[in-house]
């Protein structure tokens, strides 16, 4: 079994995600936002309270708000990066992107280690995550699937009552609705949705609620 932990933290309000295996205490980081200091001490504080062990750094995505805490992660935990490799773009022009939005400076991102494709599994503890390839949003955003316990860490292609923006470049608005289309819609209805910003929802409201689906 997994649980699902949720910070939400930076200018944009991102939702950084520790995922543990229950037994084992092992970790992923999914996204870590972590921006100021006192960000970053709240991740940690929140890693020792549970008694984790983190073992993962994931992107789902590399726009600036999802790798923030990157740097920090690595140098905290000596993890290594995975991303999809459509997304070594995105990460590498976060730090020019952040200042054409006037947030102060970010530390730079170390370079991924290694590389995400649809079709994989990433596993944690006993528990595993199947990996769906969901463009659009950002052009190698991927969600990751537990089908076992039914819910999936979405980034940002999937939110309550609305969709990933593709008004950034490399956004896509009609490969995003052929992604949620194709690989989220598919799910079962109680589904639960763990999104990059905003509270968790379903498949099953989105089928039925989303204005944009």
């Amino acid at each position: 079994m997994t649980t699902v932990v949720s910070l939400t933290q930076n200018p944009v309000q991102e939702n950084t995600y520790l995922v543990y295996d229950t037994d084992t205490k092992e970790a992923i980081i999914f996204d870590p936002g972590c921006f100021t200091p006192a960000e970053e001490r709240e991740l940690v504080a929140t890693i020792d309270r549970l008694g984790l062990k983190p073992v993962k750094l994931i992107n789902t995505h590399c726009h600036f708000d999802h790798v923030f805490g990157n740097a920090f992660v690595v140098q905290q935990y000596g993890l290594q990066l995975g991303i999809h490799p459509l997304e070594e773009q995105v990460l590498e022009a976060a730090p020019m992107i952040v200042q054409a939005y006037g947030i102060p400076p970010m530390t730079p991102s170390p370079a991924p280690d290694y590389f995400i494709h649809e079709g994989d599994t990433v596993r944690l503890g006993e528990n595993s995550f199947e990996v769906l390839f969901c463009p659009g949003h950002s052009p190698g955003s991927i969600c990751f699937y537990n089908r076992k316990e039914g819910y999936v860490i979405a980034g940002d292609v999937l939110f309550r009552r609305s969709i990933g923006r593709t008004d950034l470049p490399l956004g896509d608005h009609d490969a995003l609705i052929g992604s949620i289309l194709t690989k989220l819609m598919p799910l079962a209805d109680e589904t639960v949705v763990y999104p990059g910003h905003g509270p968790a929802t379903t498949i099953g409201e989105e089928r039925r609620e989303n204005p944009f689906l």
